[in-house]
C-alpha cells in the first residue's frame, strides 16, 4: 500500500492511476492524516466484497496473521484456512531450503 498526500495528488494525478493499474491499494492523506482509500475495481473485490478482499490483500502482504485474518471476518481459523486454499494463497510459509540446512547441520 502507498500513502499520496492531497496536495502531491493535486499535482500529479498519474500516481493513482498507475497504482490502480497496477492493483494496489493507496491511502490519501491530508496533512499525514489518512482521509480515503483508494481501490481498484478489479473482480475480486466486487465477487469478494470490499472489506474481504482488504483483509485477504492484508494477510497476503503479510500485515495480518491467520488469527487476526480470521477474527477480523468472524470466522474460525479453519474456515480462514479453508477459503484461502480455494483463493490458491498459501497458508503456511514453510521455506524447505531452511529446513534441510537446519537438518544437515544436525546430522
Amino acid at each position: 500500500m502507498q500513502f499520496v498526500g492531497i496536495k502531491e495528488l493535486q499535482r500529479n494525478p498519474a500516481i493513482l492511476t498507475k497504482s490502480l493499474e497496477a492493483h494496489e491499494y493507496s491511502m490519501i492523506t491530508k496533512r499525514s492524516k489518512p482521509i480515503g482509500l483508494a481501490v481498484a475495481l478489479d473482480d475480486e473485490v466486487i465477487d469478494l466484497g470490499l472489506k474481504k478482499a482488504l483483509l485477504i490483500e492484508a494477510y497476503r502482504n503479510e500485515l495480518l496473521s491467520l488469527g487476526q485474518l480470521a477474527s477480523s471476518l468472524g470466522i474460525s481459523r479453519r474456515e480462514a484456512m479453508r477459503m484461502l486454499s480455494l483463493l490458491g494463497i498459501d497458508v503456511v510459509d514453510y521455506d524447505f531450503e531452511e529446513e534441510r540446512s537446519t537438518l544437515d547441520e544436525l546430522l
